[in-house]
């Protein structure tokens, strides 16, 4: 392996070369010595130390296969420690935390974020399991296990494939198209959801409990297709269910530094105060006089405003953290005119007065009398939900028989859309699941299954069901495999078509191997039975038991299985492109060194102009 040193960017080909980034926008040529400043730079311990002592690390690249195995390797360590907890008798991860009590877990995305390789290729390709997962859980909330074990499954092979000389281009556009296909089958064949059964059997499914099913399947009955659900934690052991009026903003906080629970990342009020207003807020001036009044009284309050910026959001923020005032900043959902009839539907929920300057009413004249209030207010990174006390019941139903006629008068399309949407906000109840348990790691354990469970039920509702335990991708690698392969274009894209098409295979081979089952034989003998009997039949893990799914219970959201292909063919396919790989060459000092370099940046920013 070459190992050189570059300085001042000459280009060297090599197996593995170690470049040294010269962070200077005055270089004047090549061979690191003409800077316009005449400051020369050396090279030492893999930094560069320049006249003023400030050290530049060093990259390592790596090409060709060598670039590519990194990558594998961390990809096969993270979905290795995912793929253990797939179906009904997959099994648990155990997380270390640096405080408190070891959390047990069975989510894959949590898993997989918690995984951070000491290799440094290797950790590059652990964090694009963690994008896969991540994305699978904010699209969809659940599959990321699914999505793990399929971009392990597709890398894999797909890794082969190149080093016997196919093009990876060529396989990572067959690999695509595949997956478009493959995605747009899955929609076709997805059964609508009929009734609270299907719903409960969804979120049975993706929490493995059949208490919790049933909670879930009460929780959506009960609000109905406008309400929103919300995990709370329990005093007591056991699972409760409270329905509370309510509504749902597509608006989170404004800065991170308002969150309060720091695990859920969320930010929760309890009988707080509310303040509506259109206006853009960056002078505090404008909030001191209600601000004070709130310190005496000692309300939370919530501002929800089309801006909070400079000197107001610095002001909040610090009052905040030095726990003076109870506070956070939302920004108005909407815009224009919409903007202020949504600000509008939230003052009329929560008995506030709409402050606009088109009202009379400018910032500095509120006074605590004009704020709103409600019973609780869970504020999330992009939502906020606003628990309603009952009070304004009046005044919201004939605000939505108002919204109902406007939706009626409505010329457009997407006018009446809107106004249906702000009826469900305003119409919905709030669903809250008090979550309790013997000890703080089952808590979090359940919580966590439950938030699985809620977003399963929420893909369901939307694009319908299909058969669970990996029984749909096995239909679909059997019946589809011909008119896939017939789609491509040329035999390499033909060759990515048929590596996606293996790892269809995958999850249902997983399900029977953690069921100690060799997954090769259950997934032959479903598609023999899939074959004489339909679609729908598979094997059921937990009883061990050939069946039909759908009869059976064991189904799964088709949005989160579509999202698990789309996911892992694009991450997977990127990665068989890879040529080169850069990365951090890892240092390590000691902490009489860290301590002076955190001393020394501090002194550095402190000095500047």
């Amino acid at each position: 392996m070459l190992s050189t040193q570059v300085v001042g960017g000459r280009g060297i080909t090599a197996a593995a070369v170690t470049v040294i980034i010269l962070c200077s926008s005055h270089c004047q040529g090549f061979g690191g010595a003409a800077f316009s400043n005449n400051r020369l730079f050396t090279t030492i311990n893999n930094n560069i130390i320049n006249d003023n002592n400030k050290a530049l690390f060093a990259k390592k690249v790596s090409f060709k296969e060598e670039s590519r195995k990194g990558l594998v390797e961390g990809i096969n360590q993270v979905a290795n420690a995912v793929k253990v907890t797939l179906g009904p008798r997959g099994r648990n991860v155990v997380l270390e935390r640096s405080y408190g009590a070891p959390e047990i877990v069975n989510d894959g995305v949590t898993i997989a974020r918690e995984i951070s390789l000491a290799d440094p290729e290797q950790n590059v390709g652990a964090k694009l399991v963690q994008e896969v997962a991540s994305k699978s859980d904010s699209k969809a909330g659940d599959g990321t296990t699914t999505s793990t074990i399929m971009t392990q499954a597709i890398v894999n092979q797909g890794m082969r494939s190149v080093t016997a000389g196919l093009n990876p281009v060529a396989l990572n556009i067959g690999i695509r198209k595949a997956a478009k296909l493959i995605t747009a089958k899955i929609k076709e064949i997805a059964k609508p959801v009929k009734g609270i059964d299907d719903l409960r059997n969804v979120a049975t499914i993706a929490c493995g409990s059949d208490e919790m099913g049933r909670i879930i399947a009460s929780a959506f009955d009960k609000i109905g297709d406008t309400g929103s659900t919300v995990i709370e934690e329990s005093q007591t052991l056991f699972d409760e269910i409270e329905f509370t009026e309510g509504l749902t903003l597509d608006r989170g906080y404004i800065s991170p530094y308002f969150v309060k629970d720091q695990e859920r990342q969320i930010a929760e009020l309890v009988n707080p105060r509310i303040l509506v207003t259109d206006s853009k807020i960056d002078n505090v001036n404008d909030l001191i006089p209600l601000l004070e009044q709130l310190v005496k009284t000692k309300d939370p309050i919530l501002i929800i405003a089309e801006d909070v910026t400079g000197d107001a959001l610095s002001a909040l923020v610090v009052n905040k953290m030095r726990g003076v005032l109870d506070v956070v900043a939302v920004k108005a959902p909407g815009f224009g005119q919409r903007r202020k009839d949504y600000l509008q539907d939230i003052a009329i929920a929560t008995g506030s007065t709409y402050v606009a300057e088109e009202v009379g009413i400018t910032l500095d004249s509120v006074t605590v009398d004009m704020l709103g209030t409600a019973d609780r207010i869970v504020i999330a990174k992009e939502q906020t939900t606003i628990v309603t006390d009952g009070r304004q019941q009046e005044a919201i139903d004939a605000r939505i028989q108002q919204i109902r006629r406007f939706a009626e008068q409505a010329e457009s399309e997407f006018d009446k859309e809107k106004a249906t949407e702000r009826v469900a906000a305003l119409g919905g109840g709030i669903a809250r699941i008090k979550v309790g348990a013997a000890t703080e790691t089952e808590l979090k354990d359940k919580k966590l299954r439950y938030e699985d469970a809620l977003n399963s039920v929420e893909s369901a509702k939307q694009l319908g069901i299909v058969p669970g335990g990996g029984a749909c991708l096995a239909y679909l690698q059997d019946s589809m495999m011909d008119e896939v392969l017939d789609a491509m274009d040329d035999e390499d894209e033909r060759q990515g078509a048929l590596i996606l098409m293996k790892s269809l295979g995958e999850p249902c081979m997983q399900v029977a191997t953690n069921a100690g089952i060799e997954g090769a034989i259950v997934l032959s003998k479903i598609k023999t039975l899939m074959k004489e009997n339909g679609f729908g039949w598979g094997w059921d893990a937990a009883t061990m038991k050939y069946c039909d799914l759908f009869e059976a219970g064991i189904i799964d959201p088709a949005k989160v299985t579509i999202n698990a292909i789309e996911n892992s063919a694009s991450i997977a396919g990127l990665v068989l492109t890879t040529e080169c790989l850069v990365t951090e060459i890892p240092k390590e000092i000691s902490e009489e060194e860290k301590q002076r370099m955190f001393d020394a940046q501090g002194m550095g920013a402190g000095m500047q102009p």
